[in-house]
């Protein structure tokens, strides 16, 4: 009996470790701190591009929001062009996809 229960918790285990690395392997989630140098909404207004300037590199770096809480602050201007953000993203192929964006300051 307790060969058989560890033979399974031995499975569980591999089967979970072998999940959580295909998940991880399926999405880079990056984070980075910088400033918004371009917004732009998108004619539906159910998406956005913002474009950040990274404090650490320097690059510009094109990042897709999609989220509604993100997307009303653009809307009523309380995130702006000029404003420093923390976000972190997921690369999916040639896209940055937002998983969070705030101002650094708070909001």
């Amino acid at each position: 009996m307790k060969k058989a229960l560890s033979v399974i918790m031995v499975v569980v285990v591999m089967f979970l470790a072998s999940f959580t690395v295909v998940r991880s392997a399926s999405a880079e989630e990056v984070k980075i701190t910088g400033v918004i140098t371009k917004i732009e909404m998108a004619a539906d207004k159910k998406s956005a591009i913002a474009v950040l300037k990274d404090n650490k590199s320097g690059e510009s770096v094109t990042i897709t929001i999609t989220d509604d809480l993100t997307l009303d602050k653009f809307k009523d201007h309380r995130i702006v062009d000029g404003d420093e953000i923390r976000t972190k993203f997921e690369k999916e192929g040639d896209k940055n996809i937002s998983k969070m964006f705030k101002k650094t300051a708070g909001c």
